[in-house]
């Protein structure tokens, strides 16, 4: 997300990058597997558990509900969105 504004414009987003800090309410980067691949995209924990995350990926849909891995940025399967 670095570098994609203007000129010395910071990010909009604080992000939790560690995972084993994660908890419901923080926000992350997550990537999409398939042809979302290498597109960033921001989502809020709603669960955190062991070996996976689910993440609300659009603010706007409750039912947006997106299982990822349990990493720095999660990943999630294209089939899921």
């Amino acid at each position: 997300m670095q570098g994609m504004g203007e000129t010395g414009e910071a990010c909009p987003f604080e992000f939790n990058f560690d995972p084993a800090t994660f908890k419901a309410g923080d926000t992350v980067s997550y990537r999409v597997t398939g042809s979302l691949d290498g597109f960033p995209f921001v989502g809020t924990l709603l669960e955190v558990h062991d070996d996976h995350v689910v993440i609300a990926g659009d603010a706007n849909d409750p039912d947006a509900r997106y299982k990822g891995t349990r990493e720095s940025r999660p990943v999630v399967e294209f089939s899921e969105v």
